[in-house]
């Protein structure tokens, strides 16, 4: 059950829904304007940089903090915490690091999914790019550099904030698994499998959750950050 505490902790952090609260603070309901979503784009769309910024950090933290927290707790080797090392030995059927492995990223994807399906909100909430970017900052801070400069080169050519949010997400496995062949883990066999999966996985959702912007797109009705002059 101890194993289970990170988890849970990191989706309740996940679930905290910033940009309502936000919203609130000015009056307003922030699913009653621009495209309905509580993300930290739609934030900055409807109430400006000054609220769109702070929403946008704390959207990220909410995926730093609880898995740096999984991190430090979930270990395979000189653990430390007395509370979580007999949860891990408990699951001897399974390879100590293969456990801490899945229960570190399980911990990450909790935190994304509780923004994505906060019960603050009627089990609704926001696209999980920003939360997913504080995951990947703990889990993989180097592709994190890389996905950071093509979501940058994408947003600059097109504007489309959805777009280049798309193209990183569906980079990211292709990258997670680069990383792991270029450090000769997959050579050796001890490559983070959990990591690559949830990569996959949180990939895969982000584009999902994308799905109205894609059609938005195809009919070329999306919303458009103009370009500076």
């Amino acid at each position: 059950m101890n194993l289970w505490l990170c988890p849970l902790i990191a989706f309740l952090c996940g679930s905290i829904p910033f940009g309502l609260i936000f919203g609130k603070i000015k009056g307003i309901d922030i699913r009653e304007h621009g495209s309905g979503n509580i993300g930290a784009t739609n934030v900055w769309r409807v109430l400006g940089k000054s609220f769109g910024i702070p929403c946008f950090l704390l959207d990220v933290l909410k995926g730093v903090i609880p898995t740096i927290i999984g991190l430090s707790l979930i270990q395979f080797t000189g653990m430390r915490n007395p509370m979580i090392q007999p949860a891990l030995a408990s699951h001897a059927e399974i390879h100590p690091m293969l456990t801490a492995q899945i229960f570190q990223v399980l911990t990450g994807l909790c935190a994304i999914l509780g923004h994505n399906y906060s019960p603050w909100v009627r089990f609704k909430g926001g696209k999980g790019i920003a939360t997913s970017a504080g995951v990947l900052i703990a889990l993989m801070p180097a592709a994190v550099v890389i996905l950071v400069v093509l979501w940058a080169i994408v947003f600059g050519i097109s504007r489309y904030v959805s777009l280049a949010s798309i193209v990183a997400a569906g980079a990211l496995p292709f990258l997670t698994l680069w990383g792991s062949y270029h450090h000769g883990k997959i050579a050796d066999g001890t490559w983070n499998k959990p990591l690559f999966a949830f990569s996959v996985l949180i990939g895969v959702l982000a584009i999902y959750k994308h799905r109205s912007n894609i059609h938005r797109l195809r009919a070329g009705t999306e919303n458009r950050f103009p370009k500076k002059s």
